[in-house]
């Protein structure tokens, strides 16, 4: 069974700002689904680039939105991370909270660099978990990249401040064997 990734905004933004999305679409075609609250918070107006280039890649039907319906388990799941968590519980961002309410009921995978958010949730729920990172290693991995282009989009994401756990994708790949 194909599963979908259910991409959160700092995931996707990563790519989209040094407009390799492309990478996205041969890696994983027909499975990339933005929950609409990711959508929303992509269709930022102040961000024309990156509000076209979403709105492109969904008319194009090269990736789709998912709503969260009220009355459903996506629903109540959603509310107890971004509304009303349980006492004790720490509200999360409406993107992370509708990535893991529709990746558990729809049994997908989260595609997310807020691991510090959602990982109580990926662990709870034994969700499957990719980043911005994993991604890229699965590009070099398939032929698509090499290890110099990685750390040239890496360098880019870096300089469109995007949240990554190594200076380079080569510290990424050393820290991951």
């Amino acid at each position: 069974m194909i599963k979908e990734l259910f991409f959160d905004t700092d995931c996707i933004s990563s790519f989209l700002w040094v407009k390799q999305e492309n990478l996205l679409l041969q890696l994983y075609a027909d499975r990339i689904v933005l929950p609409y609250e990711v959508f929303v918070e992509l269709s930022n107006p102040s961000v024309p680039h990156i509000k076209r280039a979403v709105s492109v890649l969904c008319s194009d039907g090269r990736i789709s939105t998912m709503r969260i319906m009220t009355g459903t388990e996506e629903f109540r799941l959603f509310h107890g991370m971004a509304i009303s968590p349980p006492k004790g519980e720490a509200v999360i961002g409406k993107g992370e909270a509708a990535v893991l309410s529709l990746a558990k009921v729809h049994s997908g995978v989260v595609a997310s660099n807020n691991l510090k958010d959602i990982k109580t949730y990926i662990e709870k729920w034994k969700l499957s978990c990719i980043t911005t990172g994993d991604i890229l290693m699965k590009a070099r991995d398939e032929g698509l990249i090499d290890e110099a282009t990685g750390n040239q989009i890496w360098a880019g994401m870096l300089l469109k401040k995007r949240q990554l756990p190594s200076a380079t994708f080569s510290d990424y790949l050393k820290s991951r064997q």
